[in-house]
């Protein structure tokens, strides 16, 4: 029969997680088999007291224990006056489980323990470590997306795709890009961590963002605002003609559809929203001369 958890841990029933947590943690500093080689009676201590770890470690399972649910084992207890084995596994491996605390977590206590990294080997494979790094991109290539190459360092690179209309400020995750992991005892390598790159989209002066469309001011001059004609807009996706219709006045907005934020998964693409204004110009005489004439045909206020 498996000893009493809370025993094994030389802890009482009202034990707070924390002091659970540190119990453990100094149990297995003290007895663990890295420390004490070709000691049976440390190796079944060690064992007892992750055994115990697993059970009043777990929230969920110690108050399951504390119930009378399941046994020290883990078992399920067989209602009274009922025949047969109660159901489950016992959880007597590792570190602990759902609990929240494995091997990763004890880093601290054996990082320089044993000599560095020679010494200590965690029983399960270890996961890499993340990566985190930060990318400045164009409000052009924010608006239709675009492809980087990142170093990583140690001649190693990785091909990032940024979506269109990525917010700024976002990260993007790459799965299992980041540093390999680590073995356990069984010579199983852990999974590799993720690279974390930010994005910050660079303001620009010519563009500005309003959710998937984008505004931009185009400067007209004088004949097209009142004859009317064709402008040359830039988008992201290059530059356009845009038809400009007669009597046309500073403030005018006219839309290029499907010329903003590019489409990107079951996100629409945005508009171009354009902004007319007018500008002057060179004035030529004839036109001068015409105004002028105007202004003095005009009839002129009277005083009362």
């Amino acid at each position: 029969m498996a000893t009493d958890p809370y025993k094994a841990l030389g802890i009482n029933k009202t034990a707070s997680d924390q002091e659970v947590r540190s119990a453990y943690r100094k149990l297995v500093k003290q007895y663990h088999p890295d420390r004490n080689p070709d000691d049976p009676k440390a190796e079944e201590r060690f064992k007892e007291i992750s055994k115990a770890y697993d059970i009043i470690g777990d929230k969920d399972k110690r108050a399951r224990f504390d119930r009378g649910e399941i046994d020290a084992d883990g078992q399920e207890r067989a209602p009274f006056g009922a025949g047969g084995f109660g159901g489950g596994f016992g959880g007597a491996g590792g570190f602990g489980g759902a609990g929240g605390f494995d091997a990763e977590d004890l880093s601290d206590l054996f990082g320089g323990m044993f000599g560095g990294g020679g010494g200590f080997q965690s029983a399960r494979p270890r996961r890499g470590a993340d990566l985190h790094g930060e990318l400045h991109i164009s409000m052009g290539e924010c608006a239709t997306g675009t492809r980087r190459e990142v170093s990583l360092g140690g001649g190693r690179s990785v091909a990032v795709n940024i979506p269109a209309g990525i917010e700024d400020g976002k990260t993007l995750r790459l799965r299992g890009k980041g540093e390999p992991g680590q073995p356990g005892r069984s010579g199983q390598a852990g999974p590799a961590g993720d690279v974390l790159l930010k994005v910050h989209v660079t303001a620009d002066s010519y563009y500005s963002r309003e959710g998937q469309n984008l505004r931009v001011v185009q400067d007209i001059d004088l004949k097209t605002a009142v004859l009317g004609g064709k402008v040359h807009v830039r988008t992201p996706a290059g530059t356009v003609a845009l038809k400009v219709k007669p009597h046309s006045d500073s403030g005018t907005v006219l839309r290029l559809s499907g010329r903003g934020i590019a489409a990107h998964g079951r996100q629409e693409a945005g508009n171009l929203l354009v902004t007319l204004r007018v500008v002057l110009g060179d004035i030529s005489p004839e036109l001068e001369a015409l105004l002028q004439k105007e202004a003095e045909a005009a009839p002129t206020a009277t005083e009362e």
